[in-house]
């Protein structure tokens, strides 16, 4: 949770709703008396969506998956 007073708020608008918009409940006070809570719209917020970034990946080789040497200690 984040506060701000009203004159930071109209400075730093923008910010503010990106954050909101990343999940963060923003409130906004007068002086130190919380007023409003800056809050996303759920529809506003994007949906994750599976395979959005395929082709990012280009290359994985061929032993991503096998455990790392220096764990072996801690594999028992």
């Amino acid at each position: 949770m984040t506060q701000v007073t009203i004159h930071e708020a109209e400075l730093q608008l923008s910010k503010l709703i990106q954050q909101a918009l990343a999940g963060e409940e923003i409130i906004i006070a007068k002086g130190k008396q919380p007023l409003v809570r800056l809050v996303a719209l759920p529809e506003a917020v994007p949906q994750r969506r599976i395979g959005h970034v395929k082709g990012i990946i280009l290359y994985m080789a061929d032993d991503f998956n096998d455990p790392l040497p220096e764990f072996a200690d801690y594999m028992a």
